[in-house]
């Protein structure tokens, strides 16, 4: 008999966290408010009942959990290197087994940070709020 814990709703809350925190952190890095909008459309990392019936047990939300932090913490160093390449498409890889989509290469990051010019974006949070 083997005993497989479920993943728990913390779980699921942090891995809805990290995927925002894409959405916000990473992503106007690197693309346009269009092309966010659109990856939006197309349901990239989107996270469904259906998906964390799939992400069942304790050990496979630690595995999507720590794949996106792998993610956000390449796409996030100030020099992306080519020694990350095959780290990022593994955690890539690791995360399409889940069912979640994130159809990018590494080298697409790469060109986005050169031809990406600094602006605001409607995804970054605010800097400030101004509480009433």
């Amino acid at each position: 008999m083997k005993i497989v814990y479920a993943s728990t709703p913390s779980q699921e809350e942090e891995i809805c966290e990290l995927v925002r925190y894409i959405y916000s952190n990473i992503f106007p890095l690197y693309f346009t408010d269009d092309e966010i909008h659109q990856f939006e459309r197309l349901k990239v990392l989107h996270t469904s009942k259906k998906h964390f019936e799939e992400i069942g047990t304790l050990k496979d939300a630690f595995q999507v959990m720590a794949s996106i932090q792998t993610l956000i913490s390449i796409l996030e160093s100030p020099q992306l290197d080519e020694q990350y390449a095959p780290i990022f498409n593994k955690n890539v890889a690791n995360l399409q087994e889940f069912g979640l989509y994130f159809p990018f290469e590494f080298d697409q990051f790469i060109e986005a940070k050169n031809m990406k010019n600094p602006m605001l974006s409607i995804y970054t949070k605010a800097d400030n709020e101004l509480l009433i």
